[in-house]
């Protein structure tokens, strides 16, 4: 709640910024609508706003779990199989190092307009800081944990699931707080390359129509799914790991 009240103190110092530099500046509607503006886009195209929003909601999603899961199984098989990590994490490095519009128009290319470059593009994106986050958590496991593990005579696998694994959740916990943030990058990014629907959609439409309005709304609805999904993955990481509370 403590937290809740600081972003909406902030949020409120933003706005009457805002709106104090449109009443004394008076700009352009084009170049700068006030917050009341704004808002009364929201409320009179809400319907327009919000079926577009589920769809990118929906691609957020799917990006998520689809990247999330790809980076935990490569994070264990990192940790698992010797010599996979020198094989896989450079190509890892490069794919990390290519701008996301370089790689956004090939997505479409290869997967359509439709739903499943946007997905891919988000996942691509949420990957490596999943799998780098918990592949760095399996390999940091406490030394001590795994000489209990040895005295006990367990398989190299089952101390991977069993100490090594519940050790990590804390960094995976780290990693899905950051892909919270960057899967609706994604998303977006995918529908501005190449779409007919979704958020990104909107925001190209109305800048081109100089409807600065909407563009506002736009983002203000998606600054707004991103915050709600942060604090979900927040609570999940929370609950998957109560020992690790922080101070």
């Amino acid at each position: 709640m403590r937290l809740v009240l600081q972003i909406a103190a902030a949020l409120l110092a933003v706005v009457l910024c805002w709106q104090a530099i449109v009443w004394v500046m008076a700009p352009p509607r084009f170049i700068l609508p006030g917050p009341l503006t704004v808002i009364s886009t929201l409320v009179d195209e809400q319907h327009y706003l919000l079926a577009n929003a589920a769809i990118t909601l929906v691609e957020i999603i799917l990006g998520l779990m689809f990247g999330a899961l790809a980076g935990i199984l490569t994070a264990l098989l990192v940790c698992a199989v010797p010599g996979f990590r020198q094989i896989v994490w450079p190509m890892m490095l490069v794919l990390q190092a290519l701008p996301v519009f370089a790689i956004a128009p090939l997505l479409v290319l290869w997967f359509g307009f439709g739903l499943a470059s946007k997905v891919v593009m988000a996942s691509l994106i949420i990957f490596f800081p999943v799998a780098s986050a918990f592949a760095d958590g399996l390999q940091r496991t406490n030394q001590d944990l795994l000489d209990a593990a040895a005295l006990t005579q367990a398989s190299p696998l089952a101390t991977l699931f069993l100490v090594r694994v519940p050790s990590a959740l804390p960094a995976l916990g780290s990693g899905l707080r950051v892909a919270a943030v960057f899967a609706p990058i994604g998303a977006v990014i995918g529908e501005w390359v190449g779409s007919s629907r979704g958020l990104g959609f909107v925001m190209l439409q109305a800048n081109a129509r100089m409807q600065t309005d909407t563009l506002f709304a736009a983002l203000i609805i998606l600054a707004t799914l991103t915050i709600v999904l942060r604090f979900l993955v927040d609570a999940l990481a929370k609950r998957l790991t109560p020992w690790a509370r922080e101070a």
